[in-house]
């Protein structure tokens, strides 16, 4: 069920490299023990922006994972720093030139008020979790 999701702005897209980036925290996040049955990856590029102080050479990136709740606080903030270390290295070589924001969160979906969220896949067949 986690999602992987990256925000980014337009202004990097060209050299972004957003696909081999999903596939990447994909993987990142099947190594941190969350399954692969319902994960879901997908980016948004930002047309519209300011960033800063409006300088148009500014890039950002934002990554948020979405996490089912009941997860150990320390797996939740291992899995951040494994995120954020994957994002990092990924876009080192933009960072070394260009000025660029870098960011990660985490999220649960359902809050502990026991608000519902509804789900379906027919996976199961095709996957092991």
């Amino acid at each position: 069920m986690p999602h992987f999701i990256v925000e980014y702005t337009a202004n990097i897209q060209t050299e972004a490299r957003i696909p081999e980036l999903l596939k990447k925290g994909v993987d990142a996040l099947v190594g941190e023990g969350y399954p692969l049955l319902g994960m879901r990856a997908r980016s948004l590029q930002f047309d519209e922006y300011v960033l800063a102080d409006g300088r148009e050479d500014c890039g950002m990136v934002h990554v948020t994972l979405k996490v089912a709740p009941g997860h150990a606080s320390a797996k939740k903030q291992r899995t951040c720093v494994v995120v954020f270390e994957l994002l990092k290295a990924h876009f080192a070589e933009m960072f070394a030139r260009r000025y660029l924001l870098l960011s990660v969160e985490l999220v649960e979906v359902a809050s502990g008020d026991g608000s519902p969220t509804l789900k379906m896949n027919n996976l199961g067949d095709t996957l092991s979790s």
